[in-house]
């Protein structure tokens, strides 16, 4: 079934991906391949001890996103804006219809589904129109 809206929690080991109504809710968990839970910095080490961008992982959750009209992005640090990079290369259409991008740390699927409901509820009562949102 394909909803309107959809929102997306995205590091760069996991993306929790909800397309929703007011009343129901479809989850899509997309996994990273091969990473390790923890990126530790150590001194002396060779690297920056910073996640690489995983191009497949993020096709992935762009798929998951594909049907959407309207999307949500929110994660921590960094992985949400090297998403957004990857959507305006390799999924501009699924870009366009991201209305704003959040920081948000590690909310359970509830916590995230009952933020963007709220999102949107304020936003459309604004009578905003998709892909002129700030972000």
């Amino acid at each position: 079934m394909s909803h309107f809206h959809a929102v997306a929690w995205i590091d760069h080991h996991e993306a929790h991906v909800l397309h929703f109504t007011m009343d129901e809710a479809q989850r899509t968990v997309v996994h990273a391949h091969g990473r390790e839970r923890q990126v530790h910095h150590r001194k002396g080490a060779v690297g920056a001890g910073k996640a690489q961008v995983d191009p497949a992982f993020f096709k992935a959750v762009a798929d998951a996103l594909a049907d959407a009209q309207e999307v949500l992005v929110c994660g921590p640090a960094q992985a949400k804006q090297e998403f957004m990079k990857f959507l305006g290369k390799h999924a501009a259409g699924t870009a366009k219809r991201v209305v704003a991008v959040e920081n948000a740390d590690h909310p359970t699927d509830g916590q995230l589904l009952d933020h963007a409901r709220r999102f949107f509820v304020a936003a459309d009562r604004m009578g905003v129109q998709p892909g002129t949102r700030p972000s």
